[in-house]
């Protein structure tokens, strides 16, 4: 685990990467990172959180529920990395066992030197699951108004 350090990701899987300007200046960025490292951008996003660590950390586990009652999907994953440059924060989780979608997703806010605070959403990712295989494209769909829902929550945090 750890291929979405790099680029290109990995071959035979879904690519995404969306970003959007999220702020400017530094009490942004500053905002913006203890939002995503505390789970707030998950939380604003509508997603339920359950996680063993109050922040994330490398291997800290987490684990995701979207959607009403029965109707709703958990997500476990696992951080399998930070990243924590001056300028750029931000880390990545890993699809554990059961998860509807097999993959990575990596998290980052950066504060670029024109003063804007730029929140980054890359991810691989394949059916995990029986359900995922059968719903062919609409998991992509959901995917992006997922990682479009996050990329808001960052925004409306930051106002």
């Amino acid at each position: 685990m750890g291929a979405s350090r790099d680029l290109p990701f990995p071959g035979g899987y879904h690519h995404l990467d969306e970003q959007k300007v999220i702020g400017r200046g530094s009490a942004s960025f500053d905002s913006a990172v203890t939002q995503l490292f505390t789970w707030g951008m998950h939380r604003g996003a509508g997603v339920k959180v359950e996680n063993d660590a109050p922040a994330a950390t490398p291997d800290a586990s987490v684990e995701l529920r979207w959607g009403i009652g029965p109707v709703g999907l958990t997500f476990c994953c696992r951080v399998i990395y930070i990243v924590d440059e001056p300028r750029r924060q931000g880390f990545a989780y890993g699809s554990l066992e059961g998860h509807p979608e097999a993959g990575e997703e990596r998290f980052v806010i950066e504060h670029r030197p024109d003063d804007t605070v730029v929140a980054s959403i890359s991810a691989f990712s394949r059916p995990g699951r029986w359900f995922t295989r059968l719903g062919g494209p609409a998991n992509r769909a959901v995917q992006k108004v997922m990682t479009r829902r996050y990329l808001d929550a960052l925004v409306s945090q930051n106002r």
